[in-house]
């Protein structure tokens, strides 16, 4: 491949990213010097940290309250019940393992239910 036909192939290359990044729409704005310049529009996330930390807790303390409901030795049976089955019930059984944070929330709620 000559020189020139690599040249031009990396100038499309660079047209078509161009291209793409400017699919999700744009923006412009005008510089000190007067000059227009757009750019394409960043995405950003639907989910902030402080919604991801929100979920996290709400998860936790929901454990801690089936812990404090079912009690500690019931709960760890079911647990280990769920980690009998299938791949995904594994899964579940590896997410609502007991951790420290869940125990003392139980143990914190637990007062409460009774």
């Amino acid at each position: 491949m000559s020189v020139q036909h690599q040249e031009f192939r990396g100038r499309v290359a660079r047209l078509q990213s161009k291209h793409a990044s400017f699919s999700q729409g744009a923006t412009a704005r005008v510089q000190s010097d007067g000059l227009i310049v757009i750019e394409p529009r960043k995405i950003r996330s639907s989910i902030s940290g402080k919604v991801f930390v929100l979920i996290i807790v709400s998860f936790l303390l929901f454990k801690a309250f089936l812990m404090a409901a079912l009690g500690f030795d019931s709960y760890d049976e079911r647990v280990a019940r769920l980690a009998e089955g299938s791949a995904v019930e594994q899964l579940g059984a590896v997410i609502m393992q007991s951790d420290p944070v869940s125990v003392w929330a139980a143990q914190q709620i637990g007062p409460i239910l009774r």
